[in-house]
């Protein structure tokens, strides 16, 4: 668990000091940002459902495998190079079904995969999502 602001740690070691100690938490107005970001794209539960997803960006376009999945977006295994703000539109296969859906790249590894948001889940995909989901 991370600490929260105003809490005091206990330093066990690090890269910028020699020395063991106390120190305590503090947040500008970035991290409050970041965290509650972090706090957005968790909303929903992620399961760890490895598919195929096809994908068609502006300058990309690929097959990847799902690294785990939600309602509210995916992580993907890809070399694509996709900036993030970039939005695919992307197509994941479930046997004879299928969802197909605008999203766009919240998160980039490069070389390793994508964390992608669905933007535009009609309300049957999301109920196949849903049903895919509470299968595994």
């Amino acid at each position: 668990m991370s600490p929260q602001a105003g809490e005091w740690c206990l330093r066990t070691s690090s890269a910028r000091s020699d020395y063991a100690g106390f120190y305590e938490v503090r947040m500008n107005d970035d991290t409050k940002e970041e965290i509650e970001d972090q706090e957005e794209r968790r909303r929903y539960d992620r399961a760890r459902l490895i598919v195929d997803v096809f994908f068609d960006g502006q300058d990309s376009t690929g097959v990847a495998s799902t690294k785990d999945i939600s309602l509210g977006g995916l992580y993907m295994n890809t070399k694509a190079d996709v900036p993030e703000g970039e939005q695919l539109m992307v197509r994941i296969p479930f046997g004879k079904r299928e969802i197909v859906c605008t999203a766009e790249v919240v998160y980039r590894n490069p070389g390793l995969g994508l964390g992608v948001r669905f933007l535009d889940l009609s309300d049957d995909s999301r109920a196949m999502l849903n049903q895919e989901l509470s299968d595994v």
